[in-house]
Parts: C-alpha cells; sequence; structure tokens
C-alpha cells in the first residue's frame, strides 16, 4: 500500500471538510406541520323560548290586584303560573284594563288571558277557553240596614256593576240594557265604594269578589244577599280563536295541578278550604 503525504492527506480532508459544510447548509427544514382544518363555524345560539304575555285586570281581588310593590298578585295569578310550570311555559303578567281586554287577545297584543272570564257562549264566538277552573254565581251587595232580599227587589233600584261582566249582563236583563239605574264601573271595587258612599243601592258582582271586599272592609257595613235565580258560571283561560296548541298546554296544566293537589293549596289560601265539587252542568250565559 503507498503513503499518503501529509500535504495530500491535508488536501483530502479539506475537501472532506468542505463536503461536510455543504451538506450541512443544504440540508432541508422539516416539513411544516399540515394546518389544521379550520374551526367548525360557531352555532347560531338557540332561540330564546318564547314568553306568553299574560292579559289581566289587576283590579279584582282576591283573583287579580297589585301589592305594594306593584306586583300583580292574586288567587288567578298563583293558577296560571302553576299551570305554566306543569305545562313548561314562560308567562308574563301584563296589568291591561276589563274595558278592551278581549280586544288585546285578539289583535295578537296578548297570548292568554285570566280574569276572571266567565265562560259565556257569546265569548266562545270569538275566542277559545280552557277547560273550567273555577265556579262561581252572582252575589249581591248592600248594607246592611238595606230591606233587600231578592234579586228582583232591585228592579227600580240604583245597582252598580262591573261593565261588561255578567253582573251587568244580568241586572241588565232585569232593567233594561239602557236603564239609567244601572250604574257602570271600572272595576267593581269602585262599585262597592259607590255603595259605601251612598251613590247606588246595591252591587251585583261575583261572589268570590263580594265576599272578598265584604270580608276586608268591615267599616263599610256590608251584607251579601244571594238569590235562586242566579245560575252557575264558570270561569277558563282565554286564548285567541282557533289557537289549540296553547289551549292544549292550558288543559293539560290544569289537569296535572288538580291531580298533584297544587290547585287546592292554592284555592284554600284564598278561600279558606278546598273547591266543592264542580256543578254536574255548568250554566252559559
Amino acid at each position: 500500500m503507498s503513503s499518503i503525504t501529509t500535504r495530500h492527506f491535508l488536501q483530502s480532508a479539506g475537501i472532506l471538510l468542505a463536503g461536510l459544510v455543504l451538506a450541512a447548509c443544504g440540508k432541508q427544514e422539516p416539513p411544516a406541520p399540515a394546518a389544521s382544518a379550520p374551526a367548525p363555524a360557531a352555532s347560531a345560539p338557540a332561540p330564546a323560548a318564547k314568553v306568553y304575555l299574560v292579559g289581566t285586570d289587576a283590579a279584582y281581588a282576591p283573583f287579580e290586584s297589585q301589592n305594594e310593590k306593584g306586583e300583580i298578585v292574586g288567587f288567578d295569578i298563583e293558577v296560571v303560573q302553576a299551570v305554566a310550570q306543569k305545562a313548561g311555559i314562560e308567562v308574563k303578567f301584563v296589568n291591561t284594563p276589563w274595558e278592551g281586554i278581549f280586544n288585546t287577545l285578539n289583535q295578537g297584543d296578548r297570548d292568554l288571558l285570566v280574569s276572571a272570564i266567565t265562560i259565556t257562549a257569546e265569548r266562545k264566538q270569538t275566542m277559545d277557553f280552557s277547560t273550567p277552573y273555577f265556579d262561581a254565581q252572582q252575589l249581591i251587595a248592600v248594607k246592611k240596614d238595606s230591606k233587600i232580599s231578592k234579586f228582583n227587589d232591585l228592579k227600580k233600584l240604583k245597582v252598580g256593576v262591573q261593565n261588561g261582566t255578567t253582573g251587568d249582563e244580568v241586572v241588565a236583563k232585569l232593567q233594561g240594557k239602557d236603564s239609567a239605574n244601572i250604574k257602570r264601573f271600572e272595576s267593581t271595587p269602585l262599585a262597592l265604594k259607590e255603595l259605601e258612599a251612598g251613590g247606588v243601592d246595591a252591587v251585583v258582582a261575583d261572589n268570590g269578589v263580594v265576599v272578598h271586599y265584604v270580608n276586608n272592609n268591615s267599616g263599610a257595613n256590608f251584607k251579601t244577599v244571594s238569590d235562586a235565580s242566579f245560575v252557575a258560571e264558570q270561569y277558563g283561560l282565554a286564548v285567541k280563536k282557533g289557537n289549540t296548541e296553547l289551549q292544549e298546554k292550558l288543559n293539560k296544566g290544569l289537569a296535572d295541578i288538580k291531580t298533584d293537589g297544587t290547585y287546592d293549596k292554592i284555592y284554600t289560601k284564598y278561600f279558606g278550604s278546598p273547591a266543592a265539587p264542580a256543578p254536574a252542568v255548568a250554566a252559559s250565559k
């Protein structure tokens, strides 16, 4: 084997080193990681649950009234709240004057109404009702020293009623719709205040409201008079004509609260004892 000179060795080593440097300089960077797939577009937020607007004339204690904080409270309010919970819907109560309350339903400004509304054949022509939730009848309020003992005694007397109610209807049938002796008021409590002041001889209104007022206003010196001619009435929750979806939800909720005892608890809170069994046949006026 021939010997290698130092010069030759150095030349060879230099060439080898240069090659290594060039190889190092030409080394490719590792490929960049593949771009990740674009994040899926954020899904649109779920639409807010519908809030059903409930019209109520909050001047009809104990069914609906306003407390010292301005909150709408009462028997009707608690019933609808319980029904809504069972039906899985959200409700918001809106104080709505009785005069015009049915127009707010027909125009779509309210989704349902609860305001001690008697189910009548005439009203059923323009709106639909839930199953009945309260049994009522008319009752007469008079001063304790009054000689009035029956409904017919009111035929020629001044009688206060709430405009557009079934009390208004029965007195109009007795005296004539245009009788000057019928004094119509925006609310039953206003009519009862007029009785207290001596402006009318009697007031005819739903028994629940009359009894509540008499019991809570002992200074008015009122008594009540019932009459066999007053037929049974039933209250219902009113919905727009043809809104069967909401009507069915309300009916299911009412059935549920009656089955589980919730309804009786609310009734007892406001009227002192559970509701009596409904009459076999409800009159419709």
